[in-house]
């Protein structure tokens, strides 16, 4: 694919850098279109080294080969990052001054612009209204990160971490129209990860999730508009999601306690976390050693069913009408197939929507990629071809938008 990196000129312009390198090092044709303020902070020479092509700044270079229309007609994605206050300013009003924003005129593939300024600038009425603009335009500019800024300042701006941008950017390769402003004003809770039990204080029961799906789900909704909450549980190595706001737990009842707490007042919840059925009855205060007095069994309890405990508060009046997603990571045994059991877990949860994943062999768990099946509580089921999980996510997302409508 031939991608496009545009660069704005701010102290985030070295993060880029990283991008270019995801981006060639997974085989893409890279060009790098930086501004001239962009270069005060990162070298012509990088760029080109990075991208191994050239590096330029204005219309007039290359003059026979027009690359001020021929760059963005034959661009597969253009990204844009730091997209800087400035340089959104000058693309929603249709400026074509440099090489960048005559590309972007030009460009009729999918542009995706990932913020990077002081909050100040990023909540102006002026930039508000460019973002808006662009939106309309068919472009998608992603809700920024919080955190440190320039100096001692903090807050909601921050450019997003180039893994991020790399996985948003993915998606509208795999598939241009996955990320729609469609959940604009609504609240989604997402849970992720594994939980673990305490055996005593070294050792744990737990699972193979990694949290990687339930990150996808969030990062998509809130692209898509959401004000989301993630509650984690054990997600080791995963970055918080921009503009998410995270919540970490260890246990399955921490995990209940803080879907309870958040599910009130919200449109949705997507269940996503692989929550532990059983813990062990008692924990040692002590590691629990070799010799005379090691364990024979191990007692377990059940812990309750966060997803089963939803559906009946929503059936009870308590949740009005939020819209529950499941998920359930099931193998075929002697008494069926994956989809067997999914149609029975569903009927027996009662959520709207369960998303089915075939385990086992490198599948689902601790990948980055996945597939399946989406269940709907009215009978339907849609086959969930294999992709990123972040496109699995926007799958998801499709089917939940009508039930919130």
């Amino acid at each position: 694919m031939r991608i496009v990196v545009g660069v704005g000129g701010g102290i985030a312009a070295y993060k880029a850098c990283s991008l270019v390198r995801k981006f060639t090092e997974t085989g893409h044709d890279v060009r790098v279109i930086p501004t001239e303020s962009a270069l005060q902070f990162v070298g012509k020479a990088t760029f080109e080294a990075l991208s191994g092509n050239p590096v330029h700044t204005g219309v007039f270079a290359d003059v026979p080969e027009v690359p001020h229309v021929r760059i963005g007609q034959e661009a597969d994605l253009v990204v844009i990052a730091p997209a800087t206050a400035d340089l959104m300013a000058r693309a929603a009003s249709g400026r074509a001054d440099d090489l960048l924003t005559a590309t972007l005129l030009t460009a009729r593939c999918p542009v995706l612009f990932a913020p990077a300024m002081h909050t100040e600038m990023w909540e102006h009425p002026a930039t508000i209204a460019n973002v808006a603009t662009l939106r309309a335009h068919g472009s998608t500019v992603m809700e920024p990160a919080s955190g440190r800024l320039t100096g001692a300042d903090t807050g909601p701006g921050r450019l997003p971490e180039p893994e991020e941008i790399f996985a948003l950017a993915s998606l509208l390769l795999e598939r241009s129209d996955a990320l729609p402003r469609d959940l604009e004003g609504r609240r989604v809770v997402v849970s992720a990860g594994g939980t673990r039990e305490p055996l005593d204080p070294v050792r744990f029961l737990g699972n193979r999730s990694s949290g990687k799906q339930g990150y996808a789900m969030a990062r998509v909704a809130a692209q898509r508009g959401a004000q989301v909450t993630l509650i984690a549980g054990n997600t080791i190595g995963l970055e918080p999601p921009a503009a998410v706001e995270v919540v970490h737990v260890t246990t399955a009842e921490q995990m209940g306690t803080a879907v309870d707490k958040h599910s009130a007042g919200a449109d949705a919840v997507i269940m996503a976390a692989a929550v532990a059925d059983f813990r062990p009855v008692n924990v040692a205060a002590a590691k629990i050693k070799k010799g005379a007095h090691e364990p024979n069994s191990i007692e377990l309890t059940k812990n309750r069913d966060i997803l089963a405990g939803l559906v009946q508060a929503r059936r009870d009046g308590q949740l009005g009408g939020l819209a529950i997603v499941g998920f359930a990571a099931e193998t075929g045994d002697e008494h069926g197939d994956v989809l067997t059991h999914a149609r029975a877990k569903l009927a027996r949860k009662g959520c709207d929507l369960l998303v089915v994943n075939a385990v086992g062999d490198g599948k689902a768990f601790e990948v980055d990629n996945n597939d399946g099946w989406l269940l709907g509580a009215d009978g339907t089921e849609q086959s969930l071809d294999h992709g990123s999980k972040a496109l699995l996510a926007s799958r998801v997302l499709d089917a939940l938008g009508p039930l919130l409508r």
